[in-house]
């Protein structure tokens, strides 16, 4: 967060519409993953990314954008021109905040490191089994050629350039039964 006149916290652009959007969500059964205000280019992109059980469709995405264009036009809190996109997260979706650790716990994760470790090893595909968010640090353990977890690892996120769901449909097949703690 970057601060105001008087030091004051002010809020940042993804923030003040993830506001916004909350409630929207939260009416039409959806989680709001994630809000990015992105710059590619000369272009600004305002992503809203939505997710539910099962996963979300078109439909979906059309359902909150129609009411959520609305509220923007109202709230009007970007000043500069943008493009407004909603879908999402997809599979292999990047886990940000506290809460993708937490309801990503059981999963298999992909956690690509800043700097190679003392092995040498700069990727690793891992089961996800905790999340500490004071120290910013995730428990995993890796796997086994049979899926199941052997080896306790923890990474610091400030250590992290990605940690992604793992998302290699041929790995599912394989996982499926995997079981780590």
């Amino acid at each position: 967060m970057s601060k105001g006149k008087g030091g004051s916290s002010k809020k940042s652009t993804a923030d003040l519409v993830a506001e916004l959007a909350q409630p929207l969500a939260d009416e039409l059964g959806l989680f709001l993953w994630d809000v990015r205000f992105e710059k590619e280019g000369a272009t600004w992109y305002l992503r809203v990314l939505i997710d539910k059980d099962g996963g979300v469709t078109m439909e979906d995405c059309e359902n909150f954008t129609r009411p959520f264009n609305k509220i923007l036009d109202e709230a009007d809190p970007i000043p500069q021109s943008y493009v407004f996109e909603c879908g999402s997260p997809g599979l292999g979706r990047e886990l940000r905040k506290p809460i993708h650790f937490e309801v990503c716990i059981g999963d298999v994760v992909r956690v690509r490191l800043i700097r190679p470790d003392e092995n040498g090893e700069r990727e690793f595909i891992v089961g996800l089994v905790g999340y500490d968010e004071e120290e910013k640090l995730i428990a995993c353990q890796t796997l086994d050629e049979n899926g199941d977890g052997v080896a306790n690892v923890q990474f610091s996120l400030n250590d992290c350039a990605f940690v992604k769901l793992y998302d290699d449909g041929d790995l599912e097949e394989e996982l499926a039964g995997a079981k780590f703690d």
